[in-house]
C-alpha cells in the first residue's frame, strides 16, 4: 500500500471515530509511524486531507445506495436497507463530524453538502416515485417537498443542539424519524411492509 493511501485510510478512520477538530496531523503521523513532513508531501494541509476523506465518503455512499437499490424488494425495503447501513456506521461515527466539517473546513463542507442535495435528493425522489407507482406511498405526495424534508431530517440527527449526545441516543433518533417519515408516506399496503421490516429488524437486534 502506498504512503498516500495509508495516510488517507488512517485519517478517514480517525476522523470518523474522533471528529475532525480533535485529530491533528501530528496524531495521524504518530499513528502511522511517519513524520508530519511525509503527510505534507502528499497533502498540502489538513484541509486537503479532509477533502480527500470526504471524497471517500461520497464514493462509498454512491456504492452503498446502488447496492440497496439492487437488493431491495420494494421502495420501503430500500429505506430499511439504507438505515441498517447508517445504523452500523453510527456505531463508530463521532456525531460532531458534520459540525466540525462546516465550521473548520468550509470547502470540504460545500462539496459534501452538494453531494447531499444532488445525489441523496435524486435517491430519495426516485424512491418516492417508485413507491407511488407500486401503491406503497400515497398519490397526493408532493415529491420535491418530501424529498427536501427527508434530506433535512436525515442530517438533523447530527445536530447537537437539538439532539445532544448526553440526552439522546442517535440510533433511536434515526429509527424514530425514519419511521415517522415512512408512515407519513405510506398507504395501507405500504404500512404493512413497514411493520414487516420493523419486526425483522427488531428480531435481528434481539439475537
Amino acid at each position: 500500500m502506498e504512503v498516500q493511501e495509508r495516510i488517507l485510510l488512517k485519517s478517514h478512520e480517525l476522523f470518523m471515530r474522533y471528529g475532525l477538530r480533535s485529530i491533528s496531523l501530528d496524531e495521524i503521523a504518530s499513528q502511522l509511524g511517519i513524520s508530519k513532513k511525509t503527510i505534507y508531501q502528499c497533502y498540502t494541509d489538513k484541509d486537503a486531507l479532509v477533502e480527500a476523506v470526504v471524497d471517500i465518503e461520497i464514493l462509498q455512499n454512491e456504492k452503498e445506495c446502488a447496492s440497496h437499490r439492487a437488493l431491495c424488494e420494494n421502495p420501503v425495503h430500500e429505506i430499511f436497507l439504507a438505515m441498517n447501513m447508517v445504523h452500523e456506521m453510527l456505531k463508530t461515527l463521532n456525531p460532531s463530524i458534520l459540525y466540525d466539517l462546516e465550521k473548520y473546513h468550509p470547502n470540504a463542507f460545500i462539496k459534501f453538502n452538494k453531494h447531499k442535495i444532488d445525489f441523496f435528493g435524486k435517491i430519495v425522489a426516485d424512491n418516492i416515485q417508485r413507491g407511488i407507482e407500486d401503491g406503497l406511498y400515497r398519490e397526493d405526495i408532493h415529491i420535491d417537498i418530501l424529498t427536501r424534508y427527508r434530506i433535512g431530517s436525515m442530517f438533523l440527527i447530527f445536530n447537537q443542539e437539538i439532539f445532544p449526545a448526553n440526552k439522546t441516543n442517535i440510533m433511536d433518533v434515526l429509527w424514530q424519524t425514519t419511521e415517522c417519515f415512512l408512515h407519513g408516506l405510506a398507504t395501507p399496503k405500504g404500512t404493512k411492509l413497514i411493520y414487516k421490516y420493523k419486526q425483522q429488524r427488531l428480531k435481528k437486534e434481539s439475537v
